[in-house]
């Protein structure tokens, strides 16, 4: 028989970063089913805040919507919006006709920005709730490889050139420290977040004064009253129509200023890889390349570059979107913001886990770097051997130019004849320098050309890398599995 799947899904396009990456968690925050029950959740506080500050709202009415709150009629409700053209009259209209009793006071004084952009509110708090505690695991992860490897001495690059020596861990830790300021930023987004609350159809909160017949106290409180509902300890003091879409500016920018931070990582971890000194983790049954068999590719590197791109480049929706909401508001802001709020958090989120995985398994070849630092030591080392050499008597500019003429034959054996660095064997083998032919060894040891490199990498991680990880103990120890 043909094997057929006529499953609708295979028809349709569907954003890869659900169908392919995005971990459980994320993919549910931003959906429907999410939206809405939030959206009724919205109602329920409206309604509880309404009858306890004097509304004709029964104790009735409440517990017919809560008793609802969960089972969503979706067919329903897309029937309702095809006719009304509008969202959220089609919810209203879906939750009224399972709660017959509540429903002449279900929205009652609010606009669909009360359900709309609250609910967004929500939203963009839990992501950086799901986001948080991933990103201080990579930084756990990262942490305990610059610890290991604090002391491993290994080429600096400047330029992508040969430079003075740095250490495998030093290294790790520019890359914690982009990691550690990102951590501050997101905690710092999140926290300012505040909550829309109830401000009416243009902010000034007129149908809730009128409801209330001018007390202003009541309108303050039923403010407060749903705004602590939903968790959150501030709402905005003024508002448009929306919350001002500065605040998706403020949580989009950090995200792709992480985005800059992991696609640097990355890319550093994709250029040791092809001088075969750090790998990303690979698996026994891999395949790296259908055509080379030999192929160790940093696939999960190139991942994390490629949707980096794509979340650095979202940073423009909310730029524009912001720069363009006329007076208290226009709709031009809501099919932008239904992409790019959603894709932001949902890519943060798959980068995160990936570096995760990439950070867990890191492989290092102490031998390879060592290799390639004795093939660049014997220059590095020249200052060194010109002091050991004035320690013994020496005069420090002929033992400069005898340094420069051999150093100068050696970099043609190297460049011209593809040759190994024989500067050494033509130092051992001028008489001049038999004075210091005994130190040789001690003048030539990586340990000595890596600073305070070790000491560096103990300080940051102890004073400013580990105290970040406190908040997020209980969740430090999550494995990732790639789906793919």
């Amino acid at each position: 028989g043909v094997c057929v799947n006529s499953r609708d899904e295979f028809n349709k396009y569907r954003s890869p970063l659900v169908s392919r990456y995005a971990s459980k968690e994320m993919a549910y925050n931003f959906s429907d089913r999410k939206k809405f029950t939030t959206w009724r959740k919205l109602w329920i506080y409206l309604a509880k805040a309404e009858k306890a500050l004097g509304l004709p709202v029964t104790e009735a009415q409440v517990a017919e919507m809560e008793s609802h709150a969960e089972d969503i009629d979706f067919a329903m409700a897309a029937e309702e919006e095809s006719k009304l053209r509008h969202d959220v009259m089609a919810h209203v209209h879906t939750f009224a006709h399972c709660c017959p009793t509540a429903a002449p006071i279900i929205h009652l004084g609010a606009t669909s920005c009360y359900v709309g952009d609250n609910t967004d509110l929500i939203m963009l708090r839990d992501g950086f709730d799901i986001l948080l505690p991933k990103l201080a695991r990579v930084i756990d992860r990262l942490s305990n490889f610059a610890e290991k490897y604090a002391g491993l001495p290994t080429l600096g690059f400047t330029h992508y050139q040969p430079a003075q020596l740095t250490t495998v861990g030093k290294r790790a830790c520019l890359w914690l420290q982009d990691l550690a300021m990102d951590m501050r930023n997101l905690q710092r987004a999140r926290e300012d977040l505040r909550f829309r609350g109830v401000k009416g159809t243009t902010g000034t909160q007129a149908s809730f004064l009128q409801l209330f017949q001018g007390d202003h106290d009541k309108v303050e409180d039923l403010d407060r009253m749903v705004t602590e509902m939903a968790g959150f300890k501030k709402a905005y003091m003024v508002t448009g129509q929306t919350y001002s879409r500065k605040v998706d500016i403020d949580c989009l920018s950090h995200l792709a200023s992480m985005g800059a931070t992991i696609h640097k990582i990355c890319t550093d971890i994709r250029l040791l890889a092809n001088l075969k000194e750090i790998e990303e983790p690979f698996e026994k049954e891999q395949i790296g390349s259908s055509a080379m068999p030999y192929k160790r590719n940093p696939m999960r590197c190139e991942r994390c570059c490629s949707l980096a791109r794509h979340l650095i480049a979202l940073l423009a929706d909310p730029l524009q979107t912001a720069s363009v909401q006329w007076l208290e508001r226009t709709l031009d802001d809501s099919a932008n913001r239904r992409i790019s709020l959603p894709e932001s958090f949902l890519t943060a989120d798959i980068i995160l886990s990936t570096l995760q995985n990439i950070t867990e398994g890191l492989v290092v070849y102490p031998k390879v770097i060592e290799r390639h630092i004795l093939h660049e030591l014997p220059f590095m080392a020249t200052e060194n051997i010109i002091m050991a050499m004035v320690k013994a008597g020496g005069n420090r500019q002929d033992c400069h130019e005898k340094i420069r003429v051999l150093s100068q034959q050696a970099a043609t054996v190297v460049k011209h004849e593809g040759g190994d660095n024989d500067l050494l064997a033509r130092v051992q083998a001028d008489p001049y320098f038999a004075p210091i032919l005994g130190h040789l060894d001690n003048i030539l040891d990586p340990k000595t050309f890596i600073g305070r490199a070790p000491q560096q990498v103990a300080r940051f991680l102890s004073e400013e890398v580990r105290p970040l990880l406190e908040p997020y103990k209980a969740e430090i120890d999550v494995k990732i599995e790639l789906e793919l």
